[in-house]
């Protein structure tokens, strides 16, 4: 045999050994090819456009299979830390809201991210004291109450008389 030969053979070696690795990476399920299956069932379903909600599903695939992606943020916590920078009389209202009522508050949410937004809605309960009750003043005698006057019905107009036809007019001559 030849060297030629010998290197042909080595290289149809190594190729069919790449062939081989490729077909077998293709059928192991890749890391996050569950959760690309989830989101490709929902893109048609949603108000996205498919196309860009296969091409951003493919994305998120690559980006969990290189470790990129972490579990989601804890959203609660980081609006819990922004309730500690409002005064102190109006830290508790924004932990209610938050925490979705608690105490004499309660909480409700409406909407979604796909609506357009999310709305939060909190009321709070707040008893106000009754006002003290004081007795009327009573009347100085020395004054009394001005006399009731009725209201004036409303007159008719007078009828009107027909104005006198003017006399007619003789040609001067």
């Amino acid at each position: 045999m030849n060297s030629t030969t010998r290197s042909m053979i080595a290289a149809l070696i190594a190729v069919g050994g790449i062939a081989a690795a490729t077909s077998a990476s293709a059928q192991q399920p890749r890391r996050g090819d569950s959760t690309y299956q989830q989101e490709l069932s929902v893109c048609g379903r949603n108000q996205q456009d498919r196309a860009a909600c296969i091409r951003e599903a493919g994305a998120a695939r690559q980006e969990a299979a290189r470790g990129g992606l972490t579990s989601a943020p804890d959203y609660r916590r980081n609006a819990l830390a922004r309730c500690t920078l409002q005064p102190p009389a109006d830290r508790a209202d924004c932990e209610a809201r938050v925490l979705g009522g608690s105490g004499n508050a309660s909480g409700n949410v409406d909407g979604s991210v796909m609506g357009g937004g999310v709305i939060r809605e909190s009321v709070t309960t707040v008893v106000m004291p009754a006002p003290a009750v004081m007795p009327a003043p009573a009347p100085e005698p020395s004054r009394m109450p001005p006399p009731a006057v009725a209201p004036m019905a409303p007159m008719a107009p007078a009828p009107m008389e027909p104005m006198p036809m003017p006399a007619p007019m003789t040609p001067v001559r």
